[in-house]
């Protein structure tokens, strides 16, 4: 049975129908990890007696909170749904004390960014974040595949009491991960004999896309003798990326018109700086933008605006798709957690690449990936691509569906990849989404 963990449940301000809860259930057990991260967080928006329930994956390096905008856009559209966004395990390694001290207005910006970035290459005793070391988080590259849809099978569970319906979706790598627990083989049963539909954003994997037994065995021994943790920044910091961007996303909220904290750290990246002086919201949009961001960043991109013409420190026009303000709540997150992973295990990035669209193969066996009933599939299936799919995702859900023998009036297929962005579907405003209106008459049908 799947237990609740003792923790406080949190309601977060928002309109009645969309109220948040916050719960802790217990994960699955690996060897060598301790019991304290033996645990998921659920974000559960809508009502609490709704009788379908969306339960939603995260991304590369990607918070569960991160779906909160969305998931309270799909409950006030289907008053009968619950949203649960899964706030992965890794998450529990952040610190996230100073953010929550900001939020609730105990602190300020410049403590913040004090307390996280301020005290790299500067000679200081003020109170500073301590991030998680390689050897003391050494458990974490047995993070993978089995550990991830381990946890997400006591969520399921947990969804399906009641007899509450499922329907299961993912975001980028979060579509590999609902393609893997759908096809994994549970002692026999497939995992998608519990869910009543999948829904891919920008994610998936299909047949003949695994990766090679020497591949999987290269990557995993270079996985030994380094980070456990993915360096998207390239800085040799893993948690520079996810601590960037809650600095800036919750900068954005508190101060968004004073002069840019990040800016002007010698630290920042050039590519990530505005050509002229800028404010918070400013500096913020205009790296997370899809005009003016470096392709470095296409994972956390939208349509959002530009720089003011005029002013000093420049603000910030929104004329696209969502708002800064909007994306920064994404990313932001709520007390407790934000809508990033500082801690983003590689090995699950690897396993994914074995998933193979549910059909067994070498590497997956190596790896330890059960990803093997692909052919088994019955649910209807929803896909959704932006211009960072570049095809794969659409043709990879038509190939899950294809080989399973879904009939093609169950099959969703939405092409947006010449007006959308990896995060347009996570971020748009209501009304601009593509994704929210296309999505809820699939969920609409489910039975």
């Amino acid at each position: 049975m799947v237990a609740l963990a003792a923790t406080a449940i949190c309601l977060i301000a928002a309109a009645p129908a969309a109220a948040d809860r916050v719960v802790t259930i217990d994960g699955a057990r690996p060897k060598g990890t301790p019991a304290s991260l033996d645990k998921v967080q659920i974000v559960q928006t809508g009502p609490a007696r709704a009788k379908h329930v969306l339960v939603l994956v995260p991304g590369t390096s990607a918070g569960g909170p991160y779906f909160r905008p969305l998931a309270q856009a799909i409950v006030a559209r289907m008053p009968s749904w619950q949203v649960w966004s899964v706030e992965r395990r890794e998450n529990l390694l952040e610190d996230q004390s100073m953010l929550d001290q900001v939020k609730a207005g105990a602190a300020t910006g410049q403590q913040l960014f004090d307390y996280y970035l301020g005290w790299i290459g500067a000679n200081t005793t003020a109170p500073r974040f301590t991030p998680k070391t390689d050897a003391e988080t050494a458990y974490a590259r047995d993070w993978g595949m089995a550990v991830a849809v381990g946890d997400l099978h006591n969520v399921i569970r947990l969804a399906r009491k009641g007899g509450r319906s499922v329907a299961l979706g993912g975001h980028s790598l979060g579509g590999s991960i609902i393609d893997a627990y759908a096809t994994w083989d549970f002692d026999g049963k497939a995992g998608g004999e519990d869910l009543n539909g999948l829904v891919f954003i920008d994610g998936g994997s299909a047949a003949g896309t695994a990766i090679t037994p020497e591949q999987a065995q290269e990557s995993l021994t270079a996985l030994s003798t380094t980070s456990p943790f993915l360096d998207l920044t390239g800085m040799g910091l893993p948690w520079s990326a996810g601590v960037f961007n809650a600095v800036g996303s919750t900068t954005t909220l508190k101060e968004p018109n004073a002069p840019s904290l990040l800016q002007s750290w010698s630290f920042l990246p050039a590519e990530l700086k505005p050509p002229v002086a800028a404010t918070n919201i400013a500096s913020y949009g205009f790296a997370l933008d899809d005009k003016t961001g470096p392709k470095s960043l296409a994972l956390v991109q939208s349509h959002i605006g530009h720089l003011a013409d005029s002013g000093d420190p420049r603000g910030w026009v929104d004329d696209g798709l969502t708002t800064a303000s909007r994306v920064a709540t994404v990313f932001s997150g709520i007390p407790g957690m934000d809508g990033t992973a500082w801690y983003h295990p590689r090995r699950l990035s690897i396993d994914a690449g074995a998933v193979n669209g549910g059909i067994a193969n070498p590497a997956a066996r190596a790896l330890g990936v059960k990803a093997t009933h692909g052919k088994d599939l019955k649910t209807p299936i929803y896909a959704y691509e932006t211009s960072l799919g570049k095809g794969r995702v659409l043709k990879a859900a038509a190939s899950v569906a294809k080989q399973a023998g879904i009939p093609r009036r169950s099959v969703t297929l939405v092409d947006r990849s010449t007006t959308n962005s990896h995060i347009d579907p996570i971020s748009d405003t209501p009304g601009r989404n593509d994704f929210l209106e296309t999505v809820v008459p699939f969920l609409e049908k489910l039975k």
